[in-house]
């Protein structure tokens, strides 16, 4: 086995003193230098007594005069950029705002609550998109509906965009685009020289809780991670490893139960909550990885924090054992943070699957190129999904462009690298559910290669395999 401690290694990463016992190979993990990014997902005032459309309207402020720039790289400045009560009917011109889908199926609650709407079929795949839906353009003060040259299934409510276009004088009230831009990528930090490999480790979806989730895969991991599985080789690599992001969802659906939640109190009485036996396994995982390399936990839909965007981060009381350690780190999610020098954004995948549910888009790394393009980490809040209602600025604003985005909790493993126009590169990830797919995902912060390492446990005794571990 090789020593991971980190209490006795320099930055530089080499061994400074002796662990006593054992025997053979030490082998000392690389570090790395981390700044967490992520104060402004932290709520300071709790305010909820607020309107939710003051977060489209501190979108659009803050973003118009970039998008302002873009219409002028790419269209010019001969034709006339108009808000709505300015327009003109047949003229060429360019209109600024924000994105809204009108879908007669997306969830409403004055829908569900009206008994004339009662007979509405809701379609049983969980997306909500028909070939009827209309897409609408607002800005400060009025709306239009939009026809013409702009797909309605593959945009998504709350996207600024710039369209050129006209209102036709027989087609009063719709504007007619021939073309759009969005705001584009932020400016990106060139990425670091580095002259030797190190990794990131993202995994998501444990799902503790559940009673059918696979503990021997669990435990090959942690063991792999903390350089107790495999043979040196393996070891070495799993040494390179500077961190372990885990993206949400770290307990099970299961662990809700809203029918004890609404249960009167001396019904449940002396019945321990489904997410207890879920926290401590969690802790038991947590105190093994903390112990050996920097762990950041995000939550996610199911786990124990708030359920609006932006997650705040689990309280550290929830994992006795794991917070006896300075290497475990509770974070927001969305996650930001500099790890090396370069900048890693991501979720637990709750923007990317409501993106999903309400466009005909199937590709999760086209809806994260998507959002990059966008300039924006979840469009979709507040509409269809939960957000704080922010009305002086909006944190998921793309400020700077990232070298590693990723998202969670999602169906399979897809990873891409996406190149700008203007030369940036962006390492697109996606994170599969680890009860699923039992796998990690490594990223490569000198070259931001990607590959995933699997744990099969399911291992065939006709086949020559003899590792439980595969890349």
């Amino acid at each position: 086995m090789f020593d991971t401690q980190k209490k006795v290694s320099d930055s530089s990463g080499k061994l400074l003193s002796e662990p006593d016992g054992g025997s053979g190979i030490r082998i000392t993990r690389e570090t790395a230098e981390h700044d967490d990014l992520s104060q402004r997902f932290i709520l300071k005032d709790k305010v909820f007594n607020r309107q939710y459309a003051h977060v489209y309207s501190a979108r659009l402020a803050e973003l118009r005069p970039v998008l302002e720039q873009q219409v002028e790289k790419k269209f010019g400045t001969d034709l006339p950029v108009r808000k709505l009560f300015e327009l003109k009917n047949a003229e060429d011109c360019i209109l600024i705002g924000t994105l809204f889908k009108h879908m007669e199926i997306k969830p409403n609650i004055l829908k569900e609550i009206s008994d004339e709407h009662n007979l509405v079929v809701v379609p049983s795949s969980g997306r909500y998109t028909q070939d009827e839906d209309i897409l609408i353009l607002e800005d400060e003060l009025q709306r239009i509906t939009l026809k013409g040259k702009i797909d309605v299934h593959s945009m998504a409510t709350g996207v600024l965009i710039a369209v050129r276009g006209q209102e036709p004088e027989d087609d009063r009230g719709k504007f007619h685009v021939s073309d759009h831009c969005f705001l584009g990528l932020s400016e990106q930090v060139p990425p670091p020289k580095m002259d030797t490999d190190k990794y990131i480790a993202v995994v998501s979806g444990f799902e503790l809780g559940s009673g059918t989730e696979d503990g021997l895969a669990q435990q090959l991991l942690v063991d792999w991670l903390t350089g107790q599985l495999g043979d040196v080789g393996q070891q070495e690599d799993a040494a390179r490893i500077v961190r372990v992001i885990i993206a949400g969802n770290s307990l099970s659906k299961s662990t809700q139960d809203k029918e004890a939640i609404n249960k009167a109190k001396y019904l449940t009485k002396n019945t321990a909550a489904g997410s207890v036996e879920g926290v401590k396994a969690l802790d038991d995982i947590l105190v093994q990885l903390a112990a050996c390399v920097d762990v950041d936990i995000m939550p996610g839909d199911f786990d124990p924090a708030n359920h609006n965007l932006p997650q705040q981060p689990m309280h550290r009381c929830m994992f006795p054992q794991a917070s006896m350690y300075p290497t475990m780190h509770s974070r927001t999610n969305p996650y930001i943070s500099n790890i090396e020098g370069l900048q890693v954004l991501g979720t637990s995948g709750q923007p990317i699957t409501d993106i999903w549910k309400f466009s005909r888009l199937d590709d999760r790394l086209e809806i994260l190129a998507n959002t990059l393009e966008w300039g924006h980490i979840a469009p979709t809040a507040p509409d269809t999904l939960g957000c704080y209602p922010y009305t002086q600025n909006d944190p998921f604003i793309m400020k700077e462009c990232p070298h590693i985005y990723f998202a969670g909790n999602q169906p399979e493993f897809s990873s891409k690298l996406y190149k700008s126009e203007d030369g940036k590169c962006v390492r697109l990830v996606c994170v599969p559910k680890f009860k699923d797919s039992r796998s990690v995902v490594l990223v490569n912060l000198r070259t931001l290669d990607c590959h995933p390492v699997c744990f099969n446990t399911e291992i065939d005794m006709d086949s020559d395999q003899e590792s439980p571990v595969d890349k």
